[in-house]
């Protein structure tokens, strides 16, 4: 099942036109990413990185812009795995306003890895079991 998280907007997210500024959607999608694994595999991020000894960079990533953000909008997040791989795995994201909006989708590859070699390792069977519950987009 899908997780869903939310953020308000924050003003230094902003750009001179007064809306979110590109770069700052893929920050958001981290953070929600972090946020996530907790809900999806019962480890914090900080955990896996810490005392797992594992990282989970993004390979390749794309999205799609469809409307603005504004300063003191929430974002809704509804994130998604819609592909597990031996090492790798396709996280999928929905952006949404308060009022139900999709503002912004994305797909983003990352790779389990060492956090001390940077090689790819197969992702461990608790976190890949705890991936693959997470493949419907429906929250």
């Amino acid at each position: 099942m899908a997780v869903s998280l939310q953020r308000r907007v924050d003003f230094p997210m902003l750009d001179p036109a007064g809306i979110v500024y590109y770069p700052q959607y893929w920050d958001l999608a981290h953070r929600f990413f972090e946020e996530a694994w907790e809900q999806i595999c019962g480890i914090d991020y900080p955990t896996i990185i810490s005392d797992m000894g594992l990282g989970f960079p993004v390979v390749s990533n794309e999205a799609v812009f469809s409307a603005p953000l504004r300063y003191g909008d929430m974002v809704n997040c509804t994130l998604w795995i819609s592909a597990v791989g031996s090492s790798s795995c396709t996280w999928q994201y929905r952006f949404c306003n308060q009022h139900g909006v999709e503002v912004w989708s994305a797909s983003a590859v990352t790779v389990c890895v060492s956090m001390e070699t940077l090689a790819a390792e197969p992702i461990p069977e608790d976190l890949k079991n705890g991936l693959l519950t997470c493949s419907d987009q429906e929250v």
